[in-house]
């Protein structure tokens, strides 16, 4: 079994984030990763200075390249079922039975949005189904547009979306459980909200023509922004007991340290904030914190 300074779980931005700042530090590093990123339907990444506008799949290739550039980090195809504590640190086991170990496991593993069961809802996620603003808003700015949502998550996101459009409908897919006061302020701001319960999204490759409703009702749509949940692609609770927020989150502190020494993670798996950018600030900063760990343990 071959050993490591630390193992990346996740080859995304935050995982090659992590990667390059513990090449630079000359740690034996190996990152593991399935190449199956949540983004892969997204025709375009903006709001990320340098790249604005490219393809996600050219800033992880560059960035891929980048990393692969320094010869103490190493690649594995493969996904991680099993992550356990070893004699010295810990030690992953993949799906094809490899196993690796290392002092120290960042999780940059990312999330699985979970998609509701609406048909035409999958075909358009990422290229007129979207979950971000900053990410997309401005390229669709003052189109029609809705919002797939409901409750207070709802009504603070349609402030978000206001200040892109004014042609704004909020689709609650059933009876809404917003207060008066909440519905009020939506209809002072012309936000038109239906509660009819959503059939099916009418698309031509992803991109939204219409949503039609079990009513039979039909509105015609540029772009649907959606709240969805998620779940983590690495069952990093049940095999470690990593703790999780409220909200299904890795819960780490300011140092990106989850509940379990030595145990680290950055990128969607641990903010909601979930774009290029942040997820390669945090990657980063976590291949610091880790080698200023492991250089504290070995001086």
């Amino acid at each position: 079994m071959k050993n490591y300074d630390v193992i990346i779980i996740g080859g995304s931005y935050s995982g090659l984030s992590a990667g390059m700042a513990l090449g630079r530090s000359l740690r034996n590093t190996l990152i593991i990763d399935n190449g199956k990123p949540c983004n892969s339907q997204t025709p375009h990444s903006h709001n990320f200075i340098t790249h604005d506008g490219k393809t996600p799949k050219e800033i992880s290739d560059l960035a891929r390249e980048q990393v692969a550039a320094y010869n103490t980090v190493k690649f594995h195809d493969g996904t991680v079922i099993k992550l356990e504590k070893a004699d010295e640190g810990f030690q992953v086991e993949t799906a094809a039975g490899e196993k690796f170990s290392a002092k120290k496991v960042i999780l940059a593993s990312g999330v699985k949005d979970l998609m509701p069961d609406i048909p035409g809802f999958a075909e358009c996620w990422g290229i007129s189904v979207l979950h971000c603003p900053y990410c997309h808003g401005y390229e669709v700015r003052n189109e029609v547009t809705g919002i797939l949502s409901d409750g207070d998550m709802a009504y603070d996101f349609s402030k978000l979306v206001y200040n892109l459009t004014k042609d704004l409908f909020l689709f609650t897919n059933g009876k809404s459980v917003l207060s008066k006061e909440q519905k009020d302020k939506l209809a002072l701001n012309n936000i038109s909200l239906i509660e009819d319960e959503v059939e099916r999204i009418e698309h031509e490759n992803g991109s939204i023509r219409k949503i039609i409703f079990r009513t039979g009702k039909e509105i015609s749509l540029k772009v649907l922004y959606a709240k969805i949940p998620f779940e983590q692609n690495i069952n990093a609770a049940g095999d470690l007991g990593c703790e999780l927020t409220e909200q299904g989150f890795i819960k780490v502190d300011f140092m990106q340290k989850t509940n379990i020494p030595g145990i680290f993670a950055c990128g969607d798996n641990v903010t909601m904030m979930r774009s290029v950018a942040v997820a390669i600030a945090q990657g980063n900063f976590t291949g610091a914190v880790v080698n200023k760990e492991l250089s504290e343990e070995e001086f």
